[in-house]
């Protein structure tokens, strides 16, 4: 400890403008309203951002209240392994396990890679997302886009994915493209769905069913592999997606944290599945641990700053899709 002062652990919730609107299947948001966590010792302060997971039925305002609720153990000294069982998976342990990662770097002196036992973290290419919208308007966004990004995620809805999807492909010829069927072919024939997108290049589908409605993937052979994202949480959702799934999609709001990111990460590769690192609406400040979980990965999509009015300064550079912490330093550093 630097101080005789017990640990204090502080909270708030912000609001971040969206730039325009981000839209998806199950509606449009203008704003996100994120927490960040502040658990002062002494003169050092680690801080951590998380967002609410809107489809468990997080508010940012729960997610405040579950925070708050851990000051009496913090200030008893809890860390990082205490955490992962005083506080369940979501996006309140996410704020709180960021802060305690980014205390831990300024006690030590060292980075958090380097308390991991990562390799130095380098640069990453990350999607951008273009969201649901008519097939014109999507092949707008992706033409204007693709002049920078040259990986696309699509945000779709069932209905009429072939036509968004093959007007992004007019947009931008020449990009990499994932989608995002957030649930939305739960009643829909699987393999037909993915076969139709074949001819324009998609190498991913994220979350085709309802989380739940799994066995739907029961024997299913898909021409392009299946990314679960609702249907996996963190460790404990992994077994139901093996067999069923080619890859899983790791966010820290819904794990609860880097510690149980890099975990989770672990056990996907050895039951051998793809990995996807992704992340909610959020400021820099929030992708920062996720920065580190998605080292090596496969795909990585880690846009959420990108796509608020404005970002968080010190905030991470983006240039050619590709993404690198500022030089002044932003989370975890020692």
């Amino acid at each position: 400890m630097n101080s005789a002062e017990p640990p204090r652990l502080t909270a708030r919730i912000e609001r971040w403008p969206v730039a325009g609107a981000f839209t998806i299947a199950r509606g449009a948001k203008t704003h996100v309203d994120v927490v960040v966590a502040e658990i002062a010792d002494g003169e050092l302060i680690g801080r951590g951002e998380a967002t609410a997971i809107y489809y468990h039925g997080e508010t940012a305002e729960s997610v405040l209240d579950a925070v708050e609720a851990m000051v009496g153990p913090i200030a008893g000294g809890a860390g990082r392994d205490e955490v992962q069982t005083l506080m369940p998976r979501g996006a309140a342990r996410n704020a709180v396990d960021a802060a305690l990662w980014d205390l831990d770097c300024k006690r030590i002196g060292q980075p958090a890679w380097q308390i991991a036992g990562l390799a130095e973290p380098t640069p990453l290419l990350t999607a951008y997302t273009i969201s649901l919208g008519e097939p014109d308007r999507m092949e707008a966004d992706a033409r204007a886009a693709a002049t920078q990004h040259p990986l696309l995620k699509l945000k779709l809805a069932g209905e009429g994915d072939v036509a968004r999807v093959a007007a992004v492909r007019r947009g931008a010829p020449e990009a990499r493209l994932i989608v995002d069927a957030n649930e939305a072919w739960t009643d829909r024939d699987i393999v037909a769905e993915a076969q139709a997108l074949v001819p324009y290049g998609v190498e991913l589908v994220e979350q085709p069913v309802k989380a739940g409605q799994d066995h739907l993937l029961d024997g299913i052979v898909s021409p392009i592999p299946l990314c679960a994202d609702e249907s996996c949480q963190d460790r404990a959702d992994l077994a139901r997606c093996v067999g069923r799934y080619a890859a899983i999609n790791i966010k820290l709001d819904k794990a609860g944290g880097l510690t149980e990111a890099l975990a989770l990460a672990a056990a996907a590769s050895d039951a051998k599945l793809e990995i996807m690192v992704g992340c909610m609406l959020s400021t820099s400040l929030g992708i920062a641990p996720s920065f580190l979980a998605a080292q090596g990965v496969r795909w990585v999509d880690l846009d959420g700053p990108l796509l608020l009015a404005e970002d968080r300064v010190p905030g991470f550079a983006f240039s050619g899709g590709t993404m690198s912490p500022p030089i002044n330093g932003l989370w975890g550093e020692g």
